[in-house]
């Protein structure tokens, strides 16, 4: 009989939340929209991308996929010689293996990837979270603008005497 007090208590506590509303959003009927700056899924820059790897090397999981090939450019300034570039085939990242770490985000020296906000792209199959170039072209369009940073939130470099 020792715990009959504590059944009591906790029936009690039960009895009274159960005449409040709801406080938690029933999605998916109802949708909240995600804050400004949310890391949703990572979107592609096509035009930016130069197929330098970095994102590849650099990913924990190796999640994402590249393929590229060489072409010959026209030269900067005439009588100059022709520049060799990369041109980007493949790309592909595995969102069944990516664990959102956002490495690849930061170390693209020519700003191709960026945080989406978007979330909503499950799949019935485990093997159709292989999203291609297109798809991850498709989420750029939902990556909001950049905002300036607060004022005072720039870090201060201090002067080392020589």
């Amino acid at each position: 009989m020792p715990q009959l007090p504590g059944l009591v208590k906790g029936l009690g506590v039960t009895f009274k939340t159960m005449l409040q509303p709801n406080v938690t959003v029933q999605y998916p009927r109802e949708k909240e929209a995600p804050p400004t700056r949310a890391r949703g899924v990572i979107a592609l820059k096509e035009e930016n991308c130069t197929v330098c790897m970095l994102c590849a090397r650099e990913c924990p999981d190796w999640c994402i996929y590249i393929e590229g090939h060489k072409y010959l450019a026209p030269p900067r300034r005439e009588g100059g010689k022709p520049r060799q570039k990369n041109a980007l085939d493949r790309f592909d990242i595995d969102y069944a293996l990516c664990m959102y770490c956002g490495i690849c985000v930061e170390v693209c020296p020519f700003e191709a990837l960026f945080w989406s906000p978007e979330f909503e792209y499950s799949e019935p199959r485990i093997a159709d979270l292989l999203h291609d170039k297109t798809m991850l072209g498709h989420w750029m369009t939902t990556v909001p603008d950049f905002e300036p940073y607060e004022s005072g939130s720039e870090a201060k470099v201090k002067k080392v005497p020589r």
